[in-house]
């Protein structure tokens, strides 16, 4: 604000003489109000960042051989060089915005407390052991003591925490917090407090990374609520509003990995009673849980191609070969896993119940366990430390690939069939802890798969095709739409919802193919649908049918992991009306936008070392970004 009207006044008075000694003591006269962006609080600027990262502090991360910190993991994502776990230089091309540390609350920090040898752990029998499994240091006793910790943390709460009356979280995590303190640097750099909920019910992935708005004065009035507290979601969501109440400040949760959850992420019932939700429990979760981390190393959760199987781009990144647990995937599992359904269901239950328990946005992250936020193809450090880019094949388990027996060799990546994805896209007036979370909350963010695409989405029924030209296009968005993550009601007959779209290159990245609008809506009948339209195509490509006329094309040189952009097209946008509106009927609005071919990390790592690229996974792929919905809403 200084700055902004310090500039104005100077411009202002720019043709009167002053003397030097006399400019300390400029004042406003009355015809200088002339400060055009002293009111602007709307969004203008999209920040890239990470909102779930582990470090050595994850006690699986640091017991199968991560040695980064939080400060590592920092210093990393403003693009400072760092030595990775295995002694790898790295550094990010372009440095992030924002991070979030989201280390596991199960027993924090256990590793460290073991290479330290701290007194943490001193007059606990359940350590004594561990403490003397750990001793040697050697990759043998990692591993050994890998599965010791690993027996106690899959009992959840009914096997309590062995280390329950040690202070070893609670000084952990102000260790952690003490970093987040120390690398935040309002206007340039956002480290934001945050750690990971790791429900595990039956080996199914019920985790929600915790992001706070605030400082570590009112973190540190809390120790992490944990799964051995509870794996029940409602619990962590009472436990969020005790520490609201406590400290004044603020918390949401934001789950993820749907595809692990064998069908519990997006129940229809709840978790321990199992009875059905109801309004109250719509209420409550979308007070919580805002958002959705719709893709990550571990797949893409953002469309199914037996849920979506007229969609040509649903089977991207899938990855449902099961949870970490014994029951296998099936079909029937799938519609309470995956986003888009998720989406369309939760309209169904709001005609129901009169609120919507899915009403979320979308944001992507890495869920790496190396420290490194890497989710550039040819920068991918692998999901875990045992992995990172060495040349050296690995060898898989059967049961959580599915893919392989143990006999069959690998790359030098845990899953293949995994991502290197994703980042959260977040659209904020500064870079601060206070405007990102605020974004986070009202949902005016979006997901990509590593790529820094820029989207930019707005809605209503007051836009026409002449809105894209407009010199003060965001500002007009606002004052006469909704953003992304935004609610419309209410359109009289004859009203039809018109979207603004900006697509936007990474600078650094492809070209774009096309821009897609996904709608879901429920009929007349009370049933789910949804359509995917193309409503941007580059190359001069016509939609014919509501799809582009024939593809963008492949430029990838797969033996040397190049291409070109002499395709597609560095910049697209359009505005689009509901052909098929009903205002009698809910719907919602997301935008996919699509990059041209590119090499996919496995052939980047297979052209780097001189290894075959993996036979089970396409060695191109299309990345992309999804928005958060744009909900219609009747009456």
């Amino acid at each position: 604000m200084l700055r902004t009207s310090i500039t104005a006044l100077v411009c202002a008075t720019a043709a009167v003489p002053v003397a030097a000694q006399d400019v300390g003591t400029l004042s406003p006269s009355p015809n200088t109000d002339y400060v055009p962006y002293l009111q602007h609080d709307y969004p203008d600027q999209v920040l890239f960042g990470d909102t779930h990262l582990h470090t050595a502090y994850s006690a699986d991360a640091g017991l199968t051989g991560a040695t980064t910190t939080p400060d590592d993991a920092y210093r990393f994502a403003k693009g400072q060089v760092v030595t990775s776990s295995n002694g790898i230089p790295a550094r990010l091309q372009r440095p992030l915005d924002f991070l979030v540390v989201a280390d596991h609350a199960e027993n924090l920090g256990l590793y460290l407390a073991l290479d330290e040898e701290s007194p943490l752990l001193e007059g606990n029998d359940w350590a004594a052991g561990l403490r003397d499994i750990f001793a040697p240091r050697t990759k043998e006793a990692k591993d050994e003591a890998y599965v010791y910790w690993g027996s106690a943390f899959s009992s959840g709460p009914s096997g309590g925490d062995p280390l329950a009356d040690s202070p070893l979280v609670q000084t952990m995590w102000n260790r952690i917090t003490e970093a987040a303190e120390q690398h935040n640097d309002p206007g340039a750099f956002t480290a934001l407090i945050g750690y990971e909920w790791t429900s595990g019910p039956d080996g199914n992935n019920l985790h929600r990374n915790l992001i706070f708005r605030d400082s570590k004065a009112e973190a540190d009035q809390v120790t992490p609520f944990s799964a051995y507290d509870s794996d029940d979601p409602e619990d962590l969501w009472d436990w969020m509003e005790r520490y609201e109440t406590l400290t004044g400040g603020q918390v949401l949760a934001i789950p993820h990995n749907g595809n692990l959850s064998n069908g519990l992420m997006f129940d229809d019932v709840t978790l321990t009673d199992k009875t059905p939700i109801d309004a109250d429990y719509a209420k409550r979760r979308m007070r919580w849980e805002p958002l959705y981390e719709v893709t990550q190393i571990k797949g893409d959760g953002e469309a199914h191609p037996m849920l979506s199987p007229d969609d040509a781009f649903a089977d991207y990144g899938t990855w449902d070969v099961g949870s970490f647990g014994p029951e296998l995937k099936t079909p029937k599992m799938l519609p309470r896993e995956y986003a888009r359904e998720a989406l369309k269901r939760g309209m169904a239950y709001e005609a129901k119940l009169g609120a919507n328990p899915f009403k979320f946005g979308m944001v992507g992250s890495t869920d790496s366990h190396t420290g490194l936020s890497t989710a550039q193809e040819d920068n991918f450090f692998g999901k875990a430390p045992m992995v990172e880019p060495t040349g050296e094949p690995l060898r898989w388990e059967e049961e959580i690939t599915g893919r392989l027996t143990p006999d069959d060799p690998a790359d030098d990546q845990i899953h293949g069939i995994g991502l290197a994805s994703g980042v959260a896209a977040v659209w904020a007036r500064e870079n601060t802890r206070e405007a990102i979370w605020d974004s986070l909350n009202n949902k005016e963010v979006y997901a990509t798969t590593g790529t820094r695409l820029r989207v930019r989405v707005f809605a209503g029924a007051m836009f026409g095709a002449d809105d894209l030209a407009r010199s003060d296009f965001a500002a007009y968005g606002y004052d006469n739409g909704v953003p992304m993550g935004g609610d419309l009601t209410g359109f009289d007959e004859g009203d039809t919802p018109g979207m603004l779209i900006r697509a936007l290159r990474d600078p650094d990245g492809a070209n774009i193919d096309r821009v897609q609008v996904i709608k879901g809506w429920v009929d007349a009948a009370g049933e789910t649908q949804e359509r995917v339209y193309d409503v941007a195509c580059s190359d001069a490509r016509a939609i014919e049918n509501g799809a582009c006329d024939g593809d963008v094309g492949n430029t990838v040189d797969v033996a040397t992991a190049t291409y070109t952009n002499a395709i597609g097209a560095p910049f697209l946008e359009t505005y689009w009306e509901d052909p098929d509106f009903d205002p009698a009927l809910r719907a919602f609005y997301y935008v996919r936008v699509l990059e041209i071919p590119t090499p996919r990390w496995t052939t980047y790592d297979a052209v780097f070392f001189g290894t075959d690229i993996p036979d089970f996974v396409d060695p191109t792929h299309q990345e992309r970004a999804y928005t958060s919905p744009i909900w219609y809403t009747p009456g």
